[in-house]
Order: C-alpha cells, then sequence, then structure tokens
C-alpha cells in the first residue's frame, strides 16, 4: 500500500527543486543578457586621449563624427569609454590596460605617447587599436617604413608640412633669420621633427634653436631663453608644449615676437599664422578607418597607416595687427580660414 503522506511530501520536494531551478535559470539568463554588448546590438570603444587641449579635442570630436557617418551612433549601437591621462606616460598605460580588462572592442589613441601604450597593452589582449595626431609611427614603432603595420595597429599621421611652413614664415618675415622651436625632449615625434625642421632651413635661409623641455614646469624658463636668441617661434604638435601654450604667447608678445602654429587652434588662440592641420578632419578620417575594422571589412593588422592629404593657410588678422606685421595677399586671399579676434 501506498505511504501518500510520504508520496505528496517527496512531490512537494521535487516541486520546490524545479521551481528554484528555474529561478536560477532565468537569473543567469537575465545577467547574461544584461552583460553581453553584442546582443544588444553595440560595440564598445575605449578612447584614450594623451593630453587636453584644443586639437587633441578636435581629433576625439572628428573620431566620434566619423563613426556616426559610418552608422555608428553613440548610446544608440556604440558605447564610448573616455580616459585622459593629462600628458602623463604612466597614466597612459593604465588606460590602456584598464581598456584590454574591461574587453573593449577597439582602443582609440589619441597622441603618440598614447598609442604606444596601447600597442604595449593589445599585443597581448589582441584588441584591435587605432591611433591617430601620431607623427610619425615608424620611429614611434608603430608601423615599418612601407607603412604597413608592426602588429593590430593602425591610424593616422599629423606629420607636420615643414617646407610649406618655412615657406610661409619666409614670405610674411623676409629678414627673419633665426626660428625658435620648444619641444618635450621625451616625445618621439617632436625631435623627428625637430630634426627635418634642421635638414630643411637652412634651404629657406634660417638657423634652427631649439629648446627643450622635460615637464611644463620647465616651459615659462626655456621660453624666456629662447625668446632672446629668435625672431620667431615655430610651434610643433608637442603636447607638452602646446598645452602652455597660453603661457608662450603671453611671453613672446610682451617681447613682440611672433608665434606660427601648426593647426588651426593654434592660430584661434593667438599665433599669427600657420601652413597646418585641422584635427577636427583628421579624427573624421581615422572614425572611418575604424568603422571598416567594427565592420569586419579589413583588419587593423592589413591597414597601411594613413596621413591627412593637404595642409591648408589659417591666419589671424588680430594677432598681426598687435605685432606690426602684414600678412600678403595672397595667402589671405587662399586662406582656409581667417580670424580676427583672439579665442580665450
Amino acid at each position: 500500500m501506498i505511504n501518500l503522506r510520504r508520496w505528496n511530501a517527496r512531490s512537494e520536494d521535487n516541486m520546490k527543486k524545479s521551481i528554484s531551478l528555474t529561478i536560477v535559470l532565468v537569473l543567469t539568463l537575465s545577467l547574461f543578457a544584461g552583460c553581453s554588448k553584442k546582443e544588444d546590438g553595440k560595440v564598445t570603444i575605449g578612447i584614450g586621449q594623451f593630453a587636453e587641449h584644443g586639437s587633441l579635442d578636435n581629433c576625439r570630436k572628428g573620431f566620434l563624427a566619423g563613426l556616426e557617418e559610418e552608422g555608428y551612433i553613440e548610446n544608440e549601437n556604440l558605447n564610448i569609454l573616455y580616459e585622459n591621462a593629462q600628458a602623463d606616460g604612466g597614466t597612459s598605460t593604465q588606460i590602456a590596460t584598464n581598456f584590454a580588462a574591461k574587453k573593449v572592442d577597439l582602443i582609440a589613441a589619441i597622441a603618440t605617447p598614447m598609442a604606444q601604450s596601447a600597442y604595449g597593452v593589445s599585443k597581448k589582449a589582441n584588441i584591435p587599436v587605432i591611433f591617430t595626431a601620431v607623427t610619425d609611427p615608424v620611429l614611434a614603432e608603430l608601423a615599418k617604413e612601407d607603412g604597413t603595420p608592426n602588429g593590430n595597429i593602425t591610424g593616422t599621421s599629423d606629420k607636420l608640412p615643414v617646407e610649406q611652413q618655412l615657406e610661409m614664415i619666409r614670405s610674411i618675415l623676409p629678414d627673419a633669420k633665426k626660428i625658435g622651436i620648444l619641444y618635450s625632449t621625451s616625445e618621439i615625434n617632436s625631435t623627428s621633427a625637430i630634426k627635418e625642421y634642421k635638414a630643411k632651413a637652412a634651404d629657406y635661409g634660417f638657423e634652427i634653436i631649439e629648446g627643450g623641455i622635460s615637464t611644463t614646469a620647465d616651459i615659462p624658463l626655456a621660453a624666456d631663453n629662447l625668446l632672446g636668441k629668435v625672431d620667431c617661434l615655430t610651434n610643433l604638435t608637442d603636447n607638452t608644449v602646446v598645452s602652455s601654450l597660453p603661457t608662450i604667447l603671453d611671453k613672446a608678445n610682451k617681447k613682440g615676437i611672433p608665434v606660427f602654429g601648426s593647426e588651426i587652434e593654434q592660430v584661434k588662440i593667438g599665433c599669427l599664422a600657420a601652413m597646418g592641420l585641422d584635427y577636427y578632419e583628421l579624427g573624421i578620417q581615422t572614425g572611418k578607418m575604424a568603422a571598416k575594422i567594427l565592420k569586419g571589412e579589413s583588419k587593423a593588422s592589413e591597414m597601411n597607416f594613413e596621413i591627412i592629404k593637404e595642409a591648408k593657410f589659417y591666419g589671424n588678422t588680430a594677432v598681426a595687427k598687435n605685432l606690426g606685421i602684414t600678412l600678403p595677399d595672397n595667402m589671405v586671399d587662399s586662406a582656409a580660414q581667417m580670424f580676427d579676434t583672439i579665442a580665450q
């Protein structure tokens, strides 16, 4: 004879176990659904920026715009993690390591030190890296001499149009003899640019006087020292120096010495002129390259780095007036953009 009491107890236990297992299964599936970046159709990009200034900010904004043009829109199908290293190499490495730990789909590295840190981390994590605002990818060991990548990394270069810059300075300052350049001795892109300036300066009747610095704290004294030896300054895309450009401009203005920039933002805030780059456009170019990687159309390891196609003239008439300098009509007429105020 069946013991109904015992049978009912067993049935009740089995039912409780089934309910418990069902609840665990539902919770587990819900957890995975919430954590999966793929199930909601989104990809995640970690953007690491080496320093905070207008040029690199424009790179980042352009990068997002380029992605959007290719169908990747932030907060819709794209998650963005953004970190700024505040011009510190150690922080750059920490940022890249953090992105790798979060298993982002791609790391975007803005400026040479950030790109080098991201590349070092990505080699172990197998995460593609795309860089921008890297002056010399070959010297930075991110690419080979023929432009092919050294690994799962590619991007865009902001190589300066040195000869066009020298020709512009000669046209504006026909009697100038010595050009001063402040640069960070730890930035590979800057030492590369200095070398090129020195190699080509004599062709335009100039001598390059350099002033090396290690940190932003060195800039006031280095600027004072350099301004006493030169007829003008020309600025690189050196992140440490650009971050302190207002200090340099203030000292140069007090001595009546013109400062030439290397891109549009520097002219906006007080450089006299530049045969320079539009970093927003460079960012767009980089964003479109990143989209190809995300879509699976290309691998970073198969894409040569690219350079911006053409340098353009930018001038500031307010600065020219303050210095008592007249910008040549042919340059003004052909300028990509002219400014009549000095942005604060």
